[in-house]
């Protein structure tokens, strides 16, 4: 059957994942818990259900009947899941006759994922586009990941790949001769922030960082901008110091936060951590560009 891998989602035509038009293919399983992130469908490295309470018809008892876990039960609101007795099998899902339940995450070949990405090459030709690979942390699935990369070489697509950097570094070394661009998340230097908000210390990350670059890997720099988490003057300027202190420069990109992870979190049956945080406005933006950018550093808003 050849190589398998757990993904939850085949992206077309995305513009924020590196250059040109791109196909990302998102790889499910992370060992950070970051509280801004975006694919909370992502974390978990087994499949997962999402609940839509909304789409629950009344009367309705078709996916109890189905889960042969007894994870399921009704209320006033629709369905509720208990997660705890739920083992991702998709039962509920094929009896829904109203898509309320989804489910997040599918073993597949390299043979079925690249099926699909090859359909969008004439694209990737035409805007000096590719392939990124995502997640979760795609580093996570090597043997999956590598084989995938191996596969977009015979075919001549450009690659990359967006990492927090959380794994050993001997899982990039295997990697580098057959990766265009690695997107490197960048979240902070502080070490007890890093754990707290992320689950994780950070000096894993950032020595990969620095061993990246002096290995002389095509890297770009992602600072996702977390309104009153990571964006005072004082974050800003120890991560552009870090950055430039790096053996070459390398382009830094700050990723504006945004809401559009809440509603999968609650399908997903996740308490939101930053309920009232907001995206931040174009002005405080544009002042976090100026402060990376007198690190002699090339930045951009966004990619």
């Amino acid at each position: 059957m050849g190589t398998q891998g757990m993904i939850f989602d085949i992206k077309k035509f995305a513009v924020h994942d590196g250059p040109g038009i791109r196909t990302t293919v998102f790889l499910k399983g992370c060992s950070l818990r970051c509280a801004w992130c975006h694919n909370p469908e992502g974390l978990s490295a087994q499949p997962e259900i999402m609940v839509f309470a909304s789409r629950c018809l009344p009367g309705c008892r078709a996916c109890l009947a189905a889960c042969p876990q007894v994870a399921l039960r009704r209320s006033r609101s629709g369905i509720v899941l208990d997660r705890a007795r739920c083992d991702g099998c998709g039962a509920c899902v094929q009896a829904c006759p109203a898509e309320a339940l989804q489910a997040t995450g599918r073993a597949v070949t390299v043979a079925q994922v690249m099926e699909e990405i090859i359909k969008d090459k004439p694209f990737y030709e035409e805007s000096s586009g590719g392939v990124t690979f995502s997640g979760g942390e795609p580093m996570l699935q090597p043997k999956f990941l590598k084989e995938l990369l191996r596969a977009c070489r015979r075919q001549g697509m450009a690659t990359a790949i967006d990492t927090a950097g959380h794994v050993p570094f001997a899982s990039f070394a295997g990697l580098l001769p057959l990766t265009g661009l690695f997107l490197y998340d960048l979240k902070f230097i502080d070490p007890k922030r890093h754990q707290r908000l992320t689950g994780a210390d950070n000096r894993l990350i950032l020595e990969n960082l620095k061993k990246l670059s002096r290995a002389g890997a095509p890297l770009a720099i992602r600072i996702p901008l977390i309104p009153g988490v990571n964006d005072a003057p004082r974050d800003l300027q120890q991560a552009a110091a870090f950055c430039a202190a790096l053996p070459h420069r390398h382009p830094v990109h700050l990723l504006p936060y945004h809401r559009g992870y809440a509603g999968k979190l609650a399908r997903l049956g996740i308490a939101a951590t930053l309920p009232a945080t907001r995206p931040p406005a174009r002005a405080a933006l544009n002042r976090a560009r100026e402060i990376v950018a007198r690190h002699d550093l090339t930045v951009f808003i966004g990619g």
